[in-house]
């Protein structure tokens, strides 16, 4: 019975700590990070993420590893020696030339190596370009537990869908795709998901087919939203309101309704990468996956400029001026700021010699700190006016802000998001 098998969920970020928490309302799981800090902080019912609130938590967290279900956090690599089932959720980045850092992922099978037995399933939800499971995870898994793949133990490949910040798609209600390397491991992964997953799953033909689809998703929707940036671009030379025109075109049924905008975050931002990557490794060189990275990579100096370009126009000077950037993180109303592309933004305007303030309720203000040397003065950022100001991310705080108490007589208020009532804004991308 598949309520027998313990469940190691390695990595309990975005990904890791909402599957986690679903799969112990029913398994026992033992979810495991090689930061203690945040062990500590889960074990405590806190969630730096905000993904799962602390009454969810708590609710399915226990103190002791021999309860018959719920959830054991752990740092100790011993405490998963009693799994069956390993599921790896860790980070796939990109390095500074955008080429895939499997670091992570390496790191996580070395772990998981250290404690694998005969029997025992491996599956992996990390963003990775078709073939990575098989052909990097495996070779590392058989040299460190001493065990054949697929004799003595099988993998799955089961793609993350978690979009952060969003509270209506949540784990369980988004259909899931699974594989294995086996017809039977297929099999036993398969209805491992579909015991906890509401919405169902999709069960592909192969671990390479499940590792392409996941791949493709947000390429697609990287070019989609490349395609808006450049229409906006377009717009702007002719005068025309970029959100004005999506509007009427989007009275079409079929009509894709995406918008311009920056695109970071781990996942839209660096999974063409991957792609693009394993395309030319085969002798092929990736002409629309790359032409809409290069694109979506510029937008935030176009913005920049385009928001100079205004102030300029009011007659700023900008070696005094000081402007406010509203929001940092990579999206919407989520603390995340790994890969935020308003750095983009900020850096461009500090060629200027502009002076910048950033202002984000959202925004881990240690992480900003830490991973870009960002400041966000948030309280004392309210306390002044400025020259300019420019919404970058659509956080739902700032509808209720007095965004003209902010701004001098001739400010600009640029509108990145296509946010804000139309009487406010100077000018939108």
């Amino acid at each position: 019975m598949l309520q027998n098998n313990k469940i190691g969920i390695i990595g309990l970020g975005y990904v890791g700590l909402p599957l986690a928490v679903e799969f112990a309302k029913q398994y026992k799981v033992f979810g495991f990070d090689i930061n203690a800090k945040r062990i500590d902080q889960l074990r405590s019912g806190i969630d730096h993420t905000l993904e799962i609130s602390e009454q969810k938590l708590k609710a399915v967290t226990t103190p002791v590893c021999t309860t018959p279900k719920g959830l054991y956090f752990t740092d100790e690599v011993e405490k998963l020696r009693t799994c069956s089932i390993y599921i790896v959720t860790v980070p796939t980045p990109v390095d500074k030339n955008n080429r895939p850092d499997l670091s992570p992922l390496i790191n996580a099978s070395l772990l998981v190596g250290k404690v694998l037995k005969k029997g025992d399933i491996v599956i992996y939800e990390s963003t990775v370009y078709p073939g990575v499971t098989e052909d990097e995870c495996m070779p590392v898994l058989e040299k460190v537990s001493g065990l054949k793949f697929n004799v003595d133990f099988f993998a799955g490949y089961s793609p993350e869908r978690i979009n952060p910040g969003d509270k209506l798609h949540t784990v369980a209600n988004i259909r899931k795709i699974t594989s294995g390397s086996t017809p039977k491991a297929a099999e036993i992964i398969d209805a491992l998901y579909s015991s906890v997953i509401t919405a169902g799953t999709f069960k592909a033909d192969s671990i390479k087919v499940a590792e392409a689809a996941k791949v493709i998703e947000n390429a697609q929707r990287d070019i989609n939203i490349a395609f808006v940036n450049e229409l906006a671009m377009i717009f702007n030379r002719l005068g025309i309101d970029t959100s004005k025109v999506l509007e009427a075109a989007g009275t079409k049924w079929n009509f894709l309704n995406f918008r311009p905008g920056l695109v970071g975050g781990h996942c839209i931002g660096v999974d063409p990468y991957y792609l693009a990557q394993k395309a030319q490794e085969v002798g092929y060189h990736p002409e629309i996956i790359l032409a809409g990275r290069r694109i979506n990579d510029s937008m935030g100096s176009y913005v920049a400029d385009q928001f100079i370009k205004k102030m300029i126009c009011k007659g700023t000077s900008l070696t005094t001026a000081e402007v406010l950037i509203l929001g940092f993180t990579f999206k919407e109303n989520c603390p995340d700021v790994r890969n935020t592309r308003v750095i983009d933004i900020v850096r461009r305007l500090e060629e200027y010699k502009v002076k910048v303030h950033i202002h984000d309720p959202w925004a881990n203000p240690d992480q900003a700190k830490r991973a870009y040397g960002i400041i966000c003065e948030n309280g004392e950022s309210k306390s002044r006016t400025y020259d300019g100001v420019l919404l970058a991310v659509a956080h739902e705080e700032f509808k209720a802000m007095d965004l003209k108490a902010l701004c001098k007589p001739d400010a600009v208020l640029y509108d990145l998001k296509a946010f804000l009532p139309d009487e406010l804004v100077t000018a939108r991308l």
